[in-house]
């Protein structure tokens, strides 16, 4: 235990001495399909030195991707029509030499424990942590609560959640540069009608031969 506070004592220091990488987001993308509208994104980030240090350490790392769609109202404020929210964990595995990555449908807390609808081991922190920055086709709607004639949008955050931390470490880290990791835009939502899907015989296939 006193080695474990030591290490929180340096990681501390540490932040002086090493600079937070900006993230950006490079993409963001929603989409309407038959059974409702999936937002794709990547969100553009480096790990700093420090959290990899403590992912190498054996503490996960917990990211929360949030996605609100709003009906635009010119009398009154904004409605909020759909909202999804994804936890995504990522973590070392010392004995296997892995990194895991562990995605969760809505917010992870200590009651619930850890129910994921993903999980995914990698042999290198690059390619787990870019499975952790690109989110594809996630369904943040139902078809019925968008109105392809009304005017909505949306608001997607993508962030590091440190409330998951070690208490000790939460409060070393609390405010540092170096432990920030977010990103956060809103945009007008465009999500025209469903298309409906076209038959073979319609796209150019050539219709296959059947036996008499």
């Amino acid at each position: 235990m006193k080695q474990f506070f030591a290490w929180c004592l340096c990681m501390v220091w540490l932040h002086f001495e090493a600079l937070a990488a900006p993230t950006e987001l490079t993409q963001l993308r929603l989409e309407r399909a038959e059974d409702g509208i999936y937002l794709s994104a990547v969100v553009q980030f480096d790990l700093p030195p420090v959290v990899e240090d403590a992912l190498t350490k054996g503490i996960p790392m917990f990211f929360v991707a949030e996605a609100d769609i709003y009906q635009s109202r010119w009398y009154w404020t904004d409605r909020r029509v759909a909202s999804a929210t994804r936890t995504i964990r990522l973590s070392f595995q010392p004995l296997s030499r892995r990194w895991r990555v562990n995605i969760v449908t809505g917010l992870i807390n200590n009651s619930s424990g850890l129910r994921a609808t993903f999980n995914q081991n990698y042999d290198s922190l690059p390619e787990a942590l870019s499975a952790v920055q690109r989110l594809s086709r996630w369904k943040v709607a139902d078809n019925a609560e968008v109105d392809p004639d009304v005017a909505y949008k949306l608001e997607f955050s993508f962030n590091m959640d440190l409330s998951q931390l070690p208490r000790p470490l939460q409060i070393g880290v609390a405010g540092q540069k170096d432990w920030t990791i977010a990103v956060q835009q809103t945009e007008r939502l465009q999500v025209g009608p469903v298309r409906p899907s076209v038959p073979s015989s319609l796209s150019g296939d050539k219709p296959k031969a059947t036996s008499p």
